[in-house]
């Protein structure tokens, strides 16, 4: 009796076969974390301990420059550095020298205005005195002139102010009338006159100037006093060490007489 084997199953055509198994991929996380872990070999432990010693080499190193400064700098550097302090020194001593420079110019400016300014108003004083239109005090000699027949002339009045000037005086008042080089003296409705001005007497003439210089002019032989009491009148002179002369004359415009432009250099007249 014969036994059959079996026929194999037959596979059904309809039916998918089933996939085969892929292998598991780590993910980018772990592939990651897998690079980056340190695989302990010979060739790493001694790099690590090289880097090490490296590092502490290098620290005592730069300790011991700190500690040293410039002792641990070559020739040629040291050389180098004197020669940038030199140069800074010698720059900044330029610099110190052109700003003391400067200062000394703003100084001299300052003080030659200050002189300048101190000249011209003391020029103009002088000028204002002498020119009449300022006030002036100092001392001097008062006239008074009595005249009690009325003997007293117009030109007897301008030999006193003749003599006065020629004796030095520096300002000169004629009752309320301030003498200048344009005064003039005269007569009008019997009464005497200055710069058109009436002069009543007794007439007072206050001049500022050397005291004893100007009495002993009014007082020499044929002088004016002893003209006066020649005429009936008398001139009785004072001196002081104080008068004022506070009259003061309108200067009068001229009329064909022009200034000459002082020169814009050289010292002040």
């Amino acid at each position: 009796m014969s036994t059959r084997v079996p026929d194999p199953p037959q596979p059904d055509p309809e039916r998918q076969p089933d996939p085969e198994p892929q292998p598991v991929r780590p993910s980018a996380w772990r592939r990651l974390a897998r690079v980056g872990r340190p695989r302990l070999t010979k060739a790493n432990a001694v790099a690590t301990a090289l880097a090490v010693l490296l590092g502490f080499a290098l620290a005592t190193q730069l300790q011991s420059q700190s500690r040293r400064g410039l002792e641990s700098l070559r020739t040629t550097d040291l050389v180098r550095i004197l020669d940038d302090q030199n140069a800074r020194s010698d720059r900044l001593d330029a610099e110190a020298r052109q700003l003391q420079a400067q200062r000394d110019e703003l100084v001299n400016g300052s003080q030659q205005g200050q002189a300048a300014v101190a000249a011209a108003r003391e020029r103009l004083d002088t000028l204002g005195i002498l020119a009449g239109t300022a006030k002036a005090k100092g001392p001097g000699v008062t006239i008074r002139i009595t005249d009690p027949q009325g003997k007293v002339t117009a030109p007897m009045l301008l030999d006193v102010v003749q003599e006065l000037r020629d004796a030095g005086a520096e300002a000169i008042q004629v009752g309320d009338v301030r003498v200048v080089a344009s005064t003039w003296f005269g007569s009008q409705d019997g009464s005497l006159r200055a710069d058109g001005k009436p002069l009543r007497a007794p007439y007072v003439v206050r001049a500022i100037g050397d005291p004893a210089t100007m009495d002993a002019a009014m007082r020499i032989p044929g002088g004016v006093v002893e003209s006066m009491r020649q005429e009936g009148a008398d001139a009785a002179v004072a001196r002081t060490d104080s008068i004022t002369v506070d009259a003061q004359a309108t200067p009068a415009q001229p009329r064909h007489a022009q200034p000459v432009p002082a020169p814009t250099t050289g010292p002040a007249p």
